[in-house]
């Protein structure tokens, strides 16, 4: 009979012997990862003033290693409720092809290197955002929030909410009110895009004794969470305009696709199926497409010379 011993060194043996490039790159949350970036680069091309190319794209570069690094130190860290959830269950390790310990050193490796890169090739604001946003997903989110408390995702969502303002601050050396903006979006945005994930994956979180917010307050309780929240998203939506760094492109994209993301959220509440939850799994799509397009808007507008600030990188 194997003990647990044996199983445990067979499977430092799996990680080390037979993990491949892409069970590496999947540490690094890739989709995560492609947000984050998206994001990171509307606040860069917002900001005025001009950097060199090369400035522009290392920033971006350590912006990207720096989110994989979270990915890969927080599923280093979860591993243990990751083999309990079906819709983490084919991550690395979990599957005994990555050991935690790797991730860990992975994921350490990558989060200094994007940091003192930040710091030496770009600026030290830049650098001290992004080792801030690092810090605050591993030490806030993954060890301290995510295990105790329902507003895990509420709290916790500041560290994706921070790329914009790290864009800003890699062209600028400082902050201001535009990208604080745009991380305030971001940041209201995260409860209702995660919470219907949630709704239609509580068996897992149950499984796993997360205590997400359907699992603590229930399901209904949850969707009325969505609805406020995608409201506050939306009209937050307009602050850009309001304020004058954002124009029309922006304030309809904001408008059309922020009134689908709302009535779909009442739709969610509205919810009867609580078993496959078909409304909560449409929501959980919109919801990225609404970011991903008032985030479009942004370069879109900078790219046609309809937004008050000039883009960035004219050298």
């Amino acid at each position: 009979m194997t003990t647990a011993v044996e199983k445990r060194h067979s499977v430092a043996l799996a990680g080390s012997e037979f993990a491949t490039i892409s069970d590496y790159f999947a540490l690094l949350k890739p989709r995560v990862m492609s947000l984050v970036l998206f994001t990171a680069v509307a606040g860069l091309v917002l900001a005025p003033g001009h950097v060199p190319m090369a400035t522009a794209l290392t920033a971006l570069l350590c912006i990207a290693v720096g989110a994989g690094a979270s990915g890969a130190l927080n599923m280093a860290y979860d591993a243990d409720i990751d083999s309990l959830m079906s819709r983490t269950l084919g991550r690395p390790i979990p599957q005994g092809r990555i050991t935690a310990g790797a991730a860990t050193g992975f994921g350490m490796v990558m989060a200094v290197g994007s940091v003192t890169t930040m710091g030496l090739l770009v600026n030290p604001v830049a650098a001290a955002l992004l080792a801030f946003t690092i810090a605050f997903y591993i030490l806030v989110y993954t060890v301290w929030l995510k295990r105790r408390t329902p507003q895990n995702i509420v709290i916790g969502g500041l560290a994706g909410a921070l790329p914009p303002a790290i864009g800003w601050a890699s062209v600028t050396g400082s902050l201001a009110v535009p990208p604080l903006v745009l991380v305030a979006i971001i940041f209201l945005w995260t409860p209702a895009h995660f919470w219907a994930l949630s709704l239609y994956r509580t068996s897992d979180y149950v499984r796993a004794r997360v205590p997400m917010l359907p699992v603590i307050a229930g399901k209904r309780e949850t969707r009325r969470q969505i609805v406020l929240y995608a409201i506050l998203t939306v009209v937050a939506g307009f602050v850009p305009v309001a304020l004058g760094f954002a124009g029309p492109v922006f304030a309809a994209v904001n408008a059309g696709l922020g009134g689908w993301f709302v009535v779909q959220s009442v739709l969610v509440a509205a919810e009867r199926d609580e078993v496959r939850e078909p409304q909560a799994r449409r929501l959980f799509g919109i919801s990225i497409l609404y970011l991903f397009a008032v985030f479009a808007a942004v370069l879109l507008e900078q790219a046609a010379g309809i937004a008050p600030f000039a883009p960035l990188i004219g050298q």
